[in-house]
C-alpha cells in the first residue's frame, strides 16, 4: 500500500504473546495517522514483520497510549513504551488522563453518565465498582486532613459503593471538570445548569461525581483505585440470585454502553457490579468453551470477544425472588440480530445487535451458570 509523505508516523514498542511458542515477542509498531495504516518491525529478528496495512479496527491515536491493549490483524499486543522522543512528544498530550467517580449517590446514573461521555468523546480506559472503608477513604482525602468538614466527605464517599473509571484524550482533565461543574450542586444549578452535578447532586457533600482537579491529582487518583502492584478495592459482586451481562467490545466502542445499561436498569434490574474487561483470546475461549461445536459462530464469537475491551456487569436479585436469568434473557433478544429485529424488535440485540456474533450483549443461557460467569469476571479475572 502506497504512503504520501506527509502522513505523520508515529513509533510505539509493543509486546505480542506468541501461544504456539509461549514466548513475548517484542517489534516496532508504526501507525500512520492520515490513512490509519499500521506496520510492524520484529526488533529480535532485525526484519519487516506486518507489511503496511489497514487496520480494520479503526485505531485512533488516543487508543496508543501505554498499557493500552490493541488488536491487530488478530493479534492482541500491549503498548509497553514510546519508539521515539517524537512519537512521545506528539502522543502524551492527546493521551492526557483523569480520574471520574460516580460517588454512592451517583452510582444509579450510570448508565446517562457513560452515554454522556461519549457523546463528549472521551475515551474510558478503565472502569469498576468498588467500596472503600474509612481507612481508605481517609487516604483518598489526607488533603484535607485537619479540615473541619472531612468526617462530612468521609462519611458520603463510604454510604455505598462507587464507579471509578479512568479517561483518557487531550485535556480531558480540564474539560471533565466542565463537565461535572461546580461542587456545590446549589451553585452548580446556576452557573452551569446542564452539569452532572447541577442535574444529580444534592448538596455539597453529595453532589453525585468527582474529577482530578490537576494532572499531579489524576496520577495519584488514578494510581489509588488502579494501583500497579498494590491489590485494588473490593469490587462489589454479590454471586447470589444473580446473571452474568457483557457489553460486547463492538458495542462498547460504537459508543452504546451507556444506553444498554440504562435500559437494563430502566427495566428494573440490580447493577451488583460492573467492571471493564479487556479479554486475551485464551480467556475468550475459555468463556464462550460451551459453544465449541456447538454453534457455527464459535470462532466469530471468539474474534469479537477478544477484539477489545467489553462492559461486564452482574445483575442482582433478592435471593427469595424469581431467578433473574429468564427475565434478563427476555430483555436480551434472540441470538441473530435479524431475527430479534422481526420477532422482538425493542430488545437489546434487535436495537444495537449487527450480526450473531456482534449482537452486542452476551447473557448468560442457562441458569445454572450465572454464578459461574460472574466468578469468573469478578473473581478469576479480576486477582
Amino acid at each position: 500500500m502506497a504512503k504520501h509523505l506527509d502522513d505523520q508516523r508515529l513509533c510505539f514498542i509493543v509486546e505480542w504473546y506468541e501461544e504456539l511458542a509461549a514466548r513475548i515477542r517484542q517489534f516496532q509498531f508504526f501507525y500512520f495517522v492520515e490513512s490509519m495504516a499500521v506496520e510492524m518491525y520484529d526488533i529480535k529478528c532485525r526484519r519487516l514483520f506486518l507489511r503496511t496495512t489497514l487496520e480494520e479496527n479503526d485505531l485512533k491515536v488516543p487508543d496508543l497510549y501505554i498499557g493500552n491493549n490493541i488488536q491487530v490483524c488478530g493479534r492482541m499486543l500491549k503498548i509497553v513504551d514510546f519508539g521515539d522522543e517524537y512519537t512521545r512528544r506528539h502522543v502524551v498530550p492527546m493521551t492526557e488522563r483523569t480520574l471520574g467517580m460516580l460517588k454512592p449517590d451517583g452510582v444509579d446514573k450510570l448508565g446517562q453518565v457513560l452515554d454522556l461521555i461519549w457523546q463528549k468523546g472521551y475515551h474510558i480506559v478503565r472502569l469498576r465498582k468498588c467500596r472503600i472503608d474509612r481507612i481508605l477513604a481517609m487516604e483518598f482525602y489526607k488533603a484535607h486532613t485537619g479540615k473541619p468538614y472531612l468526617k462530612d466527605l468521609l462519611d458520603a464517599i463510604i454510604s455505598g459503593p462507587l464507579v471509578v473509571f479512568e479517561m483518557v484524550g487531550p485535556q480531558v482533565i480540564s474539560m471533565w471538570r466542565d463537565t461535572i461543574g461546580p461542587g456545590d450542586p446549589a451553585v452548580a444549578r446556576k452557573e452551569a445548569p446542564n452539569s452532572l452535578r447541577a442535574q444529580y447532586g444534592t448538596d455539597i457533600f453529595h453532589n453525585a461525581v468527582h474529577g482530578s482537579k490537576t494532572a499531579e491529582a489524576a496520577a495519584r487518583e488514578i494510581e489509588f483505585f488502579f494501583p500497579k502492584l498494590s491489590p485494588m478495592p473490593p469490587n462489589t459482586a454479590e454471586v447470589g440470585n444473580c446473571t452474568c451481562c457483557l457489553v460486547k467490545p463492538t458495542a462498547f466502542k460504537a459508543g452504546h454502553a451507556g444506553k444498554i445499561v440504562m435500559a437494563i436498569m430502566e427495566a428494573g434490574f440490580r447493577v451488583g457490579a460492573v467492571q471493564l474487561i479487556s479479554l486475551e483470546k485464551a480467556n475468550a475461549e475459555e468463556f464462550l468453551e460451551v459453544y465449541k461445536g456447538v454453534v457455527h459462530e464459535y470462532t466469530a464469537m471468539v474474534t469479537e470477544l477478544s477484539s477489545g475491551p467489553c462492559l461486564a456487569l452482574e445483575l442482582t436479585a433478592p435471593e427469595d425472588a424469581p431467578p433473574i436469568g429468564p427475565a434478563f434473557r427476555q430483555l436480551v433478544g434472540p441470538p441473530d440480530p435479524e431475527i430479534a429485529r422481526t420477532l422482538r424488535p425493542r430488545t437489546l440485540r434487535a436495537v444495537f445487535g449487527i450480526d450473531k456474533a456482534k449482537n452486542a450483549v452476551h447473557c448468560t443461557d442457562l441458569e445454572e451458570d450465572g454464578q459461574l460467569e460472574v466468578e469468573y469476571f469478578f473473581r478469576v479475572l479480576d486477582r
